[in-house]
């Protein structure tokens, strides 16, 4: 892939993210984030775009709606070998989104607490995490996608060693963001399944 010269992160683990966002710095890489991360990466001393300023819609429906906006999901999917798509994004003045760098709501954790409310577990459903993840994998061959902290290290020193991210690499990421997302609507399917146990009759 290309250098990276925008990435986009919204994470609810901050685990390594100063660290990883003082690499990014390091490179002359502009930080776009969401909410929580945006005030933790200013805390760290960070500049980071808010992506409700960066789309201009700001944030919706008390944070429910922030990156699903066609400027942040054509930022990311657009194919960077396609004179088409390149065109639809000079025409619109839409920079592209190199980096993805997301980790979801902890659903598994609050549904699996016994005095967690029902709204409370239904607030813990990530939407638009597992949007920018998959937008993310499946252009792999032009964005890279980091969905747990533990593969940062391995993503800076892949980085520093090959002068970029080999396909193969890019691959594994896409994999697991994949793989974290399906095992996401798992945990939710799950849940929701034992909420309405007894009720099959109501389908019938």
């Amino acid at each position: 892939m290309s250098e990276i010269a925008l990435a986009l992160l919204s994470v609810t683990d901050k685990t390594g993210l100063t660290e990883l966002a003082s690499w990014l710095v390091d490179r002359e890489v502009k930080l776009l984030s969401t909410g929580g991360t945006a005030t933790a990466l200013r805390a760290g001393g960070f500049q980071s775009e808010e992506v409700g300023d960066f789309t201009g819609a700001g944030e919706l429906l008390d944070g429910r709606v922030k990156t699903l906006h066609p400027k942040v999901h054509a930022g990311i999917l657009h194919r960077r070998d396609s004179a088409d798509h390149l065109a639809q994004m000079a025409q619109r003045g839409w920079p592209g989104v190199d980096l993805v760098v997301v980790n979801l709501y902890p659903f598994e954790t609050v549904s699996e607490r016994p005095e967690a409310s029902f709204q409370e577990i239904v607030d813990n459903i990530d939407i638009g995490g597992p949007c920018l993840l998959r937008a993310a994998a499946k252009n792999h061959e032009h964005v890279a996608v980091l969905c747990d902290p533990v593969d940062y290290g391995a993503f800076m020193a892949e980085c520093e060693r090959a002068g970029g991210l080999s396909r193969n690499f890019r691959r594994l990421l896409a994999y697991k963001a994949f793989s974290r997302a399906a095992d996401y609507d798992q945990a939710i399917s799950a849940w929701l399944g034992r909420v309405v146990n007894g009720l099959a009759h109501v389908l019938r």
